[in-house]
């Protein structure tokens, strides 16, 4: 896993750890990454490692809506991910 990812998988670790100690029995987040081609199947690089990273924190992921979008740099994925307290 490149710095990048490893930087955004900490970074979602850090919240679901804060959701935790808030109390809160639900996580929402967003996790956006630029893809290369959205018409091809392939791992998304960088999403399994920031979801592995919350579901390390005691959640689990529940749900999971994907949009995606065009900037004028590339093609981008977002995931709205619903963890529940396991």
């Amino acid at each position: 896993m490149g710095w990048i990812n490893n930087a955004k998988a900490n970074e979602a670790g850090k919240h679901a750890r804060e959701a935790l100690a808030k109390g809160n029995h639900i996580l929402v987040y967003k996790i956006i990454e630029a893809t290369t081609n959205s018409r091809v199947t392939a791992p998304m690089a960088g999403i399994a490692e920031q979801i592995q990273a919350i579901e390390a924190e005691g959640w689990m992921l529940a749900n999971m809506a994907a949009a995606e979008g065009k900037a004028m740099t590339s093609e981008r994925t977002a995931l709205v991910c619903l963890f529940r307290r396991r």
